[in-house]
């Protein structure tokens, strides 16, 4: 057991590996990567592939944003081309068109009697100062609006009616 075969080395008591101080696993993983041809070939098709491929990415992208702002675009457009549609249809008729030559024109039918109301007096707006605060207390009222409302339908029912208007003494 114990015998040395001629030309071996004496055996040497087996001594783990002697690795860096900073050894982690995902280092030792990457050591234990070997690079083949073919990997190497793989990996400049993968990236020729990238530099050919993002620049034509990069404009269907562009193009996809641009498509859908054009159909926005063509959306509204179509809504204000059926407004004006409908604008066109209402002005076909003769009674909108007398309607807003009456509104916008002060036209007036033969026969007609137009009154125009001009109020030239500046609108006076009221002080906050001397507007009552706004109470947040519910008030009730203690009026019997029933009683008011026959009271006032007897009031108007009996009351004397009017005399005929007089004529200067002259009968029909």
């Amino acid at each position: 057991m114990g015998q040395k075969r001629p030309g071996s080395a004496p055996q040497k008591a087996r001594q783990p590996p002697v690795g860096s101080p900073v050894d982690t696993p995902a280092g030792g993983w990457l050591r234990s990567i070997r690079f083949s041809g073919f990997s190497l070939v793989m990996m400049v098709v993968l990236v020729l592939a990238v530099v050919v491929l993002a620049p034509s990415l990069r404009t269907y992208a562009e193009q996809r944003q641009q498509i859908s702002r054009l159909s926005a675009s063509v959306a509204d457009q179509k809504a204000e081309v059926d407004q004006l549609t409908s604008q066109r249809e209402r002005w076909n008729d003769r009674t909108y068109i007398t309607t807003q030559a009456r509104e916008r024109l002060s036209y007036v039918l033969p026969g007609d009697i137009s009154f125009l109301v001009i109020n030239d007096l500046p609108v006076v707006a009221p002080l906050e100062a001397e507007a009552a605060p706004v109470s947040t207390i519910i008030q009730s009222t203690t009026i019997d609006w029933l009683g008011s409302l026959f009271a006032s339908t007897m009031t108007a029912g009996l009351a004397p009616q009017a005399a005929a208007p007089a004529t200067d003494g002259a009968t029909p």
